[in-house]
């Protein structure tokens, strides 16, 4: 809370004065400070790193790095570093990844690699006219931007293609420039930006001084430059499979044949219930938002374009697919991904170099693999407890350190706790008697 005062210059103040600012308007100013400080660096260049990655930044928030063991992934082995708050997501993770390492592991095929970006502009004049310039258009589009281009050609990436869009019936006098891209190992966003950018320089010029156009027609409007995070061309497919015979002891209440049965008819209710299609994909980015994380790459631009792709028929549904044929499981997912791993904060965090070390230094293709089959690992891992034990029995028991923690609860009384939970449903309120029973005991 603040007095409600504009504040000017705020971010021309010191790193000491910003913090000297927000913590005058709290409760516990001193308290408050010193739990901020004891999280900044020891090292103050890495501290002053982390500082330049964001803007009026007081302190570091720390979330945990754990690893997912026992990946085999088009039959290579992996330990999957994943940044995430929620210990079950990494458990389930690693406790699919093993069962389906027993069972030939995850099979992929990169599908495409193509990125996307548009100038967006307003303009009176004849699309059947401009259309058929195109072709100069474009010429002075890739030889305008060669020197943006050269160091993405020399990789073997480049721009793909640059075409003409009629929006009109939509928007009146609206038309885009649709560009594909090739980046490479790069998630390639400043890259694009550059080159749409000189593209709407280059098209206004081009509409201004060319003589096919009236002069009613030479204001090109432009309106903005800037790629698009729907990358639907740029994907990869995932999948499992194996004999429906094989989980005939993946739950003691129920035969192989109900357990594929129960699994397939939630994967159908992903596909045609928004509502339960929604967490059923949050289940798939538990596990790729984690390595995103983890490698320093963009989880927001990732979910915005998996959603997008999730309703691409134009009602939001399930993103993996399931077929059971002459007794086989077949379980797969097909994502767009726009990963890099080089450039940004995968070549500047230090634990993102360090990740990206532990998975072996992957080009971008291969983090594309792994990230989609921790995905689906994490989807396989959520459905397969929701049609047995159900969701809360395995969550809750994971979840148990964090209620006990919250409850101030000593090593003697958290090793109490986990001994009688191994028995015991575990909710908060269960935990909370079982610690005010014990503590009564002590005392």
């Amino acid at each position: 809370m603040t007095d409600g005062k504009i504040i000017a210059g705020f971010s021309k103040l010191s790193k000491e004065e910003k913090l000297k600012y927000v913590i005058k308007h709290l409760e516990n100013p001193e308290e408050v400070k010193q739990d901020l400080k004891d999280f900044w660096h020891r090292d103050f260049k890495t501290q002053q790193l982390l500082d330049e990655f964001s803007e009026n930044t007081i302190s570091n928030f720390v979330f945990p790095l754990g690893v997912a063991p026992n990946f085999l992934i088009d039959g290579k082995g992996y330990i999957v570093p994943m940044v995430i708050e929620e210990s079950s997501v990494i458990a389930a993770a690693s406790n699919s990844a093993k069962f389906w390492a027993e069972r030939g592991g995850f099979h992929t095929e990169i599908i495409s690699t193509s990125k996307v970006g548009h100038v967006h502009f307003i303009w009176t004049g004849d699309f059947k006219t401009l259309d058929a310039l195109m072709p100069e258009v474009s010429k002075l589009m890739y030889e305008g931007t060669e020197s943006i281009t050269a160091n993405m050609r020399a990789r073997g990436g480049g721009i793909t293609d640059i075409k003409l869009l009629d929006r009109s019936d939509d928007l009146e006098n609206y038309y885009t420039i649709h560009a594909e891209f090739e980046t490479v190992d790069s998630m390639g966003a400043n890259f694009i930006n550059s080159c749409l950018e000189e593209f709407a320089n280059i098209l206004r010029k081009f509409i201004l001084e060319h003589d096919n156009f009236r002069s009613d027609e030479k204001d090109c409007r432009i309106i903005m430059s800037i790629l698009s995070n729907y990358t639907p061309d740029c994907l990869v497919k995932v999948w499992v499979e194996c004999d429906v015979d094989e989980f005939e002891f993946i739950d003691s209440e129920m035969t192989a044949e109900e357990f594929v049965w129960k699994f397939k008819q939630a994967v159908e209710i992903a596909k045609i219930d928004s509502f339960r299609a929604t967490t059923h994909n949050k289940g798939v980015f538990n596990g790729i938002d984690s390595v995103a994380l983890a490698t320093g790459n963009d989880f927001r631009a990732i979910e915005a374009c998996g959603h997008t792709y999730a309703s691409r028929s134009g009602k939001y549904s399930s993103l993996t697919d399931i077929e059971v044929i002459d007794g086989r499981f077949i379980y797969s997912l097909t994502i767009p991904l726009a990963l890099g791993t080089v450039g940004g904060l995968t070549t500047l965090h230090p634990l993102a170099k360090r990740s990206l070390e532990m998975l072996g230094n992957p080009k971008a293709r291969e983090l594309m693999k792994i990230a989609a089959s921790v995905g689906l690992s994490n989807n396989f891992g959520a459905v397969k407890s929701l049609v047995t034990k159900g969701i809360q029995k395995g969550h809750m028991k994971m979840h148990l350190m964090n209620i006990l923690n919250q409850l101030n609860a000593n090593e003697d009384e958290k090793d109490k706790a986990i001994e009688y939970f191994a028995k015991h449903k575990v909710s908060f309120n269960a935990v909370g008697l079982y610690m005010d029973s014990l503590r009564r005991l002590n005392d």
